[in-house]
C-alpha cells in the first residue's frame, strides 16, 4: 500500500509560481511511476506531469514550458514547479502513484494510477 501527500498549494496572483510536493510512504518507490494531475471546478480530472521509474518525465503540452517535475528517490518525493501561474490553472492537484514497474507508455493513463493522494488546492488570482 502506498501513502502518498501532497503540499505546497496556495492562494497566488497572476504570474506568480509555486513548489507542490507529494511524498510516499509504503511501497517500492523506486520502481513506480508518480504523476500529477489536476481538478478545476466543472471539469474533468487532467494529467499534467508524471516521473517513470526509470526517470523519464512527461509534461502535458498543456502547461508545457511553465511547470517541472522532479523526483528524489532518496527523499520518496515528486516534486512540481509551477511557473507564471495563470487563473486557469485553479484547480485541486493530485500526485497518484502506479504499481511497481509499470511501462512508459501508460504515464498519461489516469486508470493506470491506483493510489492517490489527498489533493492540494492552488487558487491564482487574475
Amino acid at each position: 500500500q502506498v501513502h502518498l501527500v501532497e503540499s505546497g498549494g496556495g492562494l497566488v496572483h497572476t504570474g506568480d509560481s509555486l513548489r507542490l510536493s507529494c511524498a510516499a510512504s509504503g511501497g517500492s518507490f523506486g520502481s513506480t511511476a508518480i504523476g500529477w494531475f489536476r481538478q478545476a471546478p466543472g471539469k474533468e480530472r487532467a494529467f499534467v506531469a508524471g516521473s517513470h521509474w526509470d526517470m523519464d518525465t512527461y509534461v502535458s503540452d498543456s502547461v508545457k514550458g511553465r511547470f517541472l517535475i522532479s523526483r528524489d528517490n532518496a527523499k520518496n518525493t515528486v516534486n512540481l514547479e509551477l511557473n507564471n501561474l495563470q487563473p486557469e490553472d485553479t484547480a485541486v492537484y493530485y500526485c497518484a502513484a502506479q504499481r511497481p514497474n509499470e511501462p512508459w507508455r501508460w504515464i498519461r493513463v489516469a486508470s493506470k494510477y491506483y493510489y492517490w493522494g489527498q489533493g492540494t488546492q492552488v487558487t491564482v488570482s487574475s
